[in-house]
């Protein structure tokens, strides 16, 4: 007996008609409408960086997506990694994986220097992400060392205080 192969998908940049599926989507993988509605006002404020949120489609339905936000080091500009969102039935697939491999790949095409994530820690080492604390980042809030993450792309990991866009409200 043979496995079945995997179920092939699309990467790509989202664009102005894929808004309402990704709605939908966050709001099934978190299972509540908050990380949507944080999608929403990153995306309204400019602080979800343009040309820097992409999804997975599989037989034209959208069923992953992450974005980039702004975030800063210090004065040192970087991305934030987050939300990232899979169908539910779709999660283990690997569809989630290739939507963040791309994702930090063309952040790092286009220049930006680091990226955090605040995230599972036995999640997103697999894409170059290590503990925050050991490039010398802080945050002012209390989170497990492990799950405050960062990683360089195009450059250095400063150190420094760490400050996430205001729709964060952290």
């Amino acid at each position: 007996m043979t496995n079945p192969s995997a179920p092939e998908f699309t990467v790509r940049h989202e664009t102005s008609g894929d808004i309402d599926a990704i709605r939908a989507l966050t709001a099934a993988a978190f299972g509540q409408v908050d990380e949507a509605e944080l999608v929403d006002a990153l995306r309204a404020s400019g602080n979800g960086i343009k040309g820097l949120s992409f999804v997975g489609v599989l037989d034209g339905e959208i069923v992953a997506h992450a974005l980039l936000s702004r975030c800063f080091v210090g004065e040192a500009p970087g991305v934030c990694l987050a939300p990232c969102s899979v169908r539910p039935e779709h999660q283990r697939t690997g569809v989630g994986t290739a939507v963040i491999e791309a994702l930090l790949a063309e952040a790092a095409r286009s220049g930006e220097v680091f990226a955090v994530v605040l995230g599972h820690p036995e999640y997103y080492p697999r894409f170059g992400f290590s503990p925050a604390s050991g490039f010398g980042i802080t945050l002012h809030v209390d989170v497990p060392d492990e799950a405050l993450m960062a990683m360089p792309l195009a450059g250095e990991v400063p150190a420094g205080a760490l400050a996430f866009a205001p729709e964060f409200g952290v």
